[in-house]
């Protein structure tokens, strides 16, 4: 670990390269299991997207890097200096609230995302400067989830390290959220459904975004701009339901 005595853009430098090497090798795993378990259950389903599978590994990576560097200052200044309010004792905040904080960080990165998403759609001048690369991904594959310009890396890499300083949380907890941010992110670019067909179309599952919803976005762009939860999209109308594509090919969730 990064010394506490280091000058602090040196340790932000090496703290922040180290946690870009993390991120991209959590991209690696997450993304390629899933890819080989596309290949086993739906073989073929990415064949002729080689050239696109590259471009989107090449942005991902960038990506790692622009999402690293704000996650490694922010974990170094937690582990020397206690600017942060996270937490690493149990007994610091009542057992109920783990679980709450969980909620509390995804709802409010999926509320920075949906409303930063749909702006980006909404002025074409940001589409075509950032958001455009992510949808070169036609369709998208269990590579694409990182595939994003360097400017809209930039907006989604802020988010938790901003909430860091505002809503405490155990570090167990945060790790939670990152987990369930790179599966949810890869499972919901796959091209099939990974849930059941009773869970997705459950009361649970008709306010959280899977495959099947994201998919459409992917389809008709002005739609379903939400990460976890259908929420915003149903508040602000613009919840369109599940993808037509992947219902007419076969891909919607199992039984």
């Amino acid at each position: 670990m990064v010394p506490a005595d280091t000058p602090i853009p040196l340790a932000f430098l090496i703290a922040g390269t180290a946690m870009s090497v993390m991120v991209a090798l959590r991209y690696f795993l997450a993304s390629g299991l899933f890819a080989w378990l596309t290949q086993q259950l739906r073989p073929g389903l990415y064949s002729g997207q080689g050239a696109q599978i590259a471009s989107e590994i090449r942005y991902s990576l960038i990506a790692a890097f622009i999402y690293g560097v704000p996650a490694g200052a922010v974990f170094w200044l937690w582990r020397h200096h206690d600017y942060t309010l996270i937490y690493a004792q149990w007994s610091d905040y009542p057992l109920w609230y783990l679980p709450l904080s969980v909620l509390i960080y995804l709802f409010a990165q999926d509320s920075w995302f949906y409303w930063s998403h749909r702006a980006m759609h909404a002025s074409p001048a940001l589409f075509r400067l950032a958001h455009g690369v992510h949808h070169q991904s036609r369709p998208p594959t269990a590579w694409t989830a990182m595939s994003f310009h360097p400017i809209e890396s930039i907006s989604g890499a802020i988010v938790i390290p901003l909430l860091v300083f505002l809503v405490p949380v155990h570090i167990a907890m945060l790790g939670v959220v990152l987990a369930i941010a790179t599966i949810m992110g890869v499972v919901n670019h796959l091209g099939w459904e990974v849930f059941p067909r009773r869970f997705v179309h459950s009361p649970l599952g008709n306010w959280v975004i899977s495959a099947s919803h994201h998919e459409r976005h992917h389809e008709e762009y002005r739609c379903n701009f939400g990460l976890y939860f259908r929420f915003w999209d149903r508040f602000c109308g613009t919840d369109r339901g599940l993808s037509r594509r992947l219902t007419a090919h076969g891909k919607s969730a199992a039984p």
